[in-house]
Formats: structure tokens, C-alpha cells, sequence
């Protein structure tokens, strides 16, 4: 059974090595370089007005992913951006459909009209985990440098709150 809640700084250890373990496999997050957990307290403490961020526990109280909604400077302020992560293995079993539940419901909350989440278009399981959750294409981005300096193609998907 999956339990959502916020997240809290004691978490973020945890977020840590679910994270890492995704960065590491690479090629469905834009992220590329490791995280710990003091990186993400310090994302989260440094995003908290606006920002809402859930993690999804089991019985074992383990973190088996967990998501976030902020602010980008890139979006007008109505809207807000996202990014999940599930813990590798654990994909397809409810849980991003729990953490959505959480976050969009905090979104509304917050004020926002719509969600935006860009995902790198070969990531096929994220294309596929937001438009089943009526997420829209409404933006294309071609060739964009990651950290790492690879290239990819970036699809940006709209959700109406």
C-alpha cells in the first residue's frame, strides 16, 4: 500500500538515492550529474513559496517516489511546472497516479490554472505517465544542451486544473 504525503527535509536523503539511481541509468531525466540529499533540501527550501512537493512511502515508510510542483521563470505565473520520479523497478504500479492526485490537488490550492511538465522526447514512459493523465502537448523544444552536454528534444505538456 503507497501513502502520500508532503515531503520533509528528513526525506531528502532518501529522495537522494532514488534520484541517483534514475541520473545514473539516464535518458529520462534532464538531470545528469548526482544529487544529495542537502542539494535537495536546499532546491525545496529554495522554491518553498509556490512550490509543493510530495513523496510516496510504502509500508516500510521507504520513499518509492515523489514529486514537485515550482514556480519557472519561464511560464506565466498561473502556471506551474512539475517533475516525478519513481524508484526504478517500481514504475506502473500507482504510484505516480497517487503522487498526481496529491500534487494537483496542492496546485489548485496554490492558485495555479495550469501545470506544465517537459519531458526529454525519448523518454517514452514520461510521455506516456503525463498524457495519461490528460496532460496536452502545447510546446516543442529542439536540441537542448543538458548539463552534460548532450543533446536532446524536449516536449512540453499542458494540464488544465
Amino acid at each position: 500500500m503507497i501513502h502520500v504525503r508532503p515531503a520533509l527535509p528528513l526525506d531528502c536523503a532518501s529522495m537522494a538515492r532514488l534520484l541517483n539511481e534514475i541520473i545514473e541509468i539516464g535518458g529520462t531525466t534532464a538531470l545528469t550529474k548526482p544529487v544529495t540529499g542537502d542539494d535537495l533540501k536546499d532546491w525545496m527550501a529554495g522554491h518553498s513559496s509556490g512550490s509543493a512537493w510530495h513523496v510516496a512511502v510504502n509500508e516500510q515508510e521507504e520513499v518509492v517516489g515523489f514529486q514537485l510542483l515550482e514556480p519557472h521563470p519561464k511560464l506565466p505565473p498561473d502556471a506551474v511546472d512539475i517533475a516525478t520520479f519513481v524508484k526504478v523497478g517500481q514504475t506502473g504500479l500507482g504510484i505516480g497516479s497517487a503522487l498526481f492526485d496529491a500534487t494537483a490537488k496542492a496546485a489548485k490550492e496554490l492558485g495555479y490554472v495550469w501545470i506544465n511538465a517537459t519531458i526529454r522526447a525519448d523518454n517514452t514512459g514520461g510521455l506516456t505517465y503525463y498524457q495519461s493523465r490528460g496532460f496536452r502537448d502545447w510546446h516543442f523544444d529542439e536540441d537542448v544542451a543538458l548539463a552534460s552536454g548532450q543533446l536532446v528534444n524536449k516536449i512540453s505538456k499542458r494540464y488544465d486544473i
